[in-house]
């Protein structure tokens, strides 16, 4: 469960910004928030299921999704990969740059706090880029020096890092104080990933590595807009589509509710000549009612999913993730939410997080969509706005920052400027007299 999220001189934001998951002592919509301190976390008024991000063009609400993506990437590409496989799903693009419109620092921080296996977790790390790093434990340099590094579990201190200097809490000296070696370029997270036993990984570090690879979800797939349907539309499926019947009935369920014409989807197999040899593979079709001259069913037909709206592939592309995430608990991270989709499919899909029946999930996401933007959707700490200043500085805060009134209408205010956070029109045919 993700409390609290901070970022410092990061791409547009050059001063520390907060990403507040702690719910704020509002009576409106308790069902969106995990109420009351539980085994997942430990904040006073509980842990909110869903937070919008809105603001203009060019603003920094991306970047916001960028830094929470690049602190997951980063500490992923430092763990130790067991496998080749494990390798290439670690070695995801992304970016860690600092504010470039000005030039008195390039350290760039990121600070987290979760819950997870009923442990609740503070991590954060300093990093700045280098020319060169030093680095025992690959043939690649990672080109960052880590400044300093720390760890909480439930409130008692595991390590402090200051460049390679590492000092550990009381109840963890005896365990970690043999792990001393510190490259400037590796996280110690990653050190200990490397050398600890397996029981007592489990212990240290079991429930922030089992967050970080399998509950953190950050939807970073990219969609073409292309004038051909055919080139523009795609869609990443899991393994869990082709192999698990019970998975693929409850996706066909959600593609139903929508009503996008889907009645069912099929696993197909093909046979394809690789050089010499022929090989099977399995691919993913959607099936769709025919109706005869009269207008009555007369049968079925199978689309390739080339054949579905972006729209649907990218509801297609949500649903799988989010059955899991809902199945196994998690964080769903989204850059543009409401893209390609109708403001009621995005409805549905932010329903299912600020449900009564959903326990263990978040979402949180951007949009420029204000047809959610009211109090019937939202609390007023759910709603949160990036502004960027005359020097290229983005800030971030909430309504609840705002103090604004219960009974406000979010989007109408919004939209008259009251909270900032909005394109401004420069007059160009004056500027030019």
């Amino acid at each position: 469960m993700l409390e609290l999220f901070k970022f410092r001189n990061y791409l547009s934001f050059k001063n520390e910004s907060v990403l507040d998951l702690r719910a704020s002592a509002y009576k409106q919509h308790s069902s969106h928030v995990f109420q009351g301190k539980n085994e997942y976390f430990d904040a006073k008024y509980g842990v909110l299921k869903t937070v919008a991000i809105y603001g203009a063009n060019a603003s920094g609400k991306s970047n916001v999704i960028a830094a929470l993506y690049s602190m997951r990437m980063f500490i992923l590409s430092q763990l130790f990969q067991k496998t080749d496989t494990d390798r290439m799903k670690n070695s995801s693009f992304y970016v860690i740059e600092p504010f470039r419109l000005s030039t008195d620092d390039n350290s760039i921080e990121f600070e987290i706090v979760f819950s997870n296996f009923g442990s609740r977790i503070q991590y954060g790390f300093e990093l700045e880029k280098c020319e060169s790093a030093d680095n025992d434990f690959s043939d690649e340099s990672t080109n960052y020096i880590i400044l300093s590094e720390w760890y909480d579990i439930d409130g008692d201190n595991v390590f402090e890092r200051n460049r390679t200097d590492v000092k550990f809490g009381s109840k963890y000296q005896k365990a970690l104080r043999e792990y001393t070696k510190l490259p400037s370029d590796r996280l110690y997270i990653s050190v200990l990933d490397y050398f600890l036993e397996d029981s007592l990984k489990d212990e240290i570090i079991g429930a922030f590595i089992d967050f970080f690879k399998n509950k953190f979800n950050v939807f970073a797939d990219v969609f073409l807009d292309v004038p051909v349907k055919k080139m523009g539309s795609f869609a990443v499926l899991s393994g869990r589509l082709f192999s698990d019947d019970d998975f693929r009935k409850k996706v066909v369920q959600y593609l139903r509710q929508i009503d996008v014409g889907i009645t069912d989807l099929v696993v197909v197999e093909d046979q394809i000549l690789d050089g010499v040899t022929t090989k099977k593979r399995k691919r993913i079709k959607t099936v769709h009612k025919v109706y005869d001259e009269k207008r009555k069913e007369s049968g079925n037909m199978a689309f390739d999913l080339s054949q579905e709206s972006t729209g649907t592939l990218r509801f297609l592309n949500y649903i799988q993730r989010i059955i899991e995430i809902q199945e196994n608990s998690g964080v769903f991270v989204v850059d543009e939410l409401s893209s390609k989709l109708h403001p009621l499919i995005t409805k549905f899909i932010i329903d299912m997080f600020q449900s009564s029946n959903n326990n263990n999930s978040q979402l949180v996401f951007t949009t420029h969509d204000i047809f959610h933007l009211s109090k019937e959707q939202f609390r007023r700490d759910e709603v949160v706005f990036v502004n960027k200043n005359e020097y290229g500085e983005s800030t971030l805060y909430s309504l609840a920052d705002l103090k604004i009134r219960e009974d406000s209408t979010f989007s109408k205010d919004y939209i008259l400027g009251k909270y900032g956070a909005i394109p401004i029109f420069k007059d160009i045919l004056d500027e030019e007299e």
